[in-house]
């Protein structure tokens, strides 16, 4: 029996949200306070990707960060978050035209984050993308972030649907691996440019006439 594809679940950043480096400038400025930094090779090798709080252990782990200082430095770096986001994150036409087109031809459309709800609330909203998404799930939604499948598996079982019958966009390792083990089937992207009506739709033609 052929595949039909019902939903198309996006992480949101590196997919939806150039945010990598917003990410990264918060958590170093956040760590600054204190002498600490991580170096722009042991985010792309080590930390991309992974929440917040995951890297913290990480960095007591390997920079001898106190684990009495994980709350703050959280706070500080959602703050600084959200400052770079007022001032950055801008709307996207071919994102706004993609989601569109995929709700108008009835697709479900989610997103599954290992960042914070409000982060992806705020960033959904200011890039005019939240109309068109059923819900968002983020890292606080589940006990284990990526690369675990928990929040995938989470999506797909709020959307009701099987597994085969998703599409999950991603771009980093550590969320690969997390929507591979979900059963979905993984539309892997580079740079956001490559979210694109075009690239979606295609793909998915694939997976249905496989």
């Amino acid at each position: 029996m052929a595949t039909k594809i019902k939903a198309v679940i996006f992480d949101m950043d590196g997919v939806l949200i150039d945010a990598k480096d917003w990410h990264y400038d918060a958590l170093n400025k956040a760590l600054n306070l204190f002498g600490l930094e991580i170096t722009k090779q042991e985010h792309q090798t080590a930390y991309d990707g992974l929440p917040t709080k995951d890297k913290l252990i990480m960095l007591s782990c390997d920079k001898g960060l106190s684990h009495s200082l994980h709350l703050f430095i959280n706070e500080m770096k959602q703050k600084y978050t959200i400052n770079i986001v007022n001032n950055f994150c801008k709307p996207m036409f071919h994102h706004e035209y993609a989601l569109s087109s995929l709700q108008r031809e009835g697709y479900r459309l989610a997103v599954a984050s290992n960042s914070i709800k409000n982060s992806i609330e705020v960033m959904m909203d200011r890039a005019h993308l939240t109309q068109y998404l059923e819900f968002t799930l983020s890292n606080q939604d589940v006990v284990k972030g990526k690369p675990d499948p928990e929040i995938y598996n989470k999506a797909i079982m709020t959307l009701k649907v099987l597994p085969q019958e998703c599409v999950i966009v991603e771009d980093n390792e550590n969320g690969i691996k997390a929507a591979r083990a979900s059963g979905a089937h993984v539309l892997e992207v580079k740079t956001i440019y490559d979210v694109n009506y075009e690239n979606i739709k295609k793909f998915i033609m694939s997976v249905e006439e496989a």
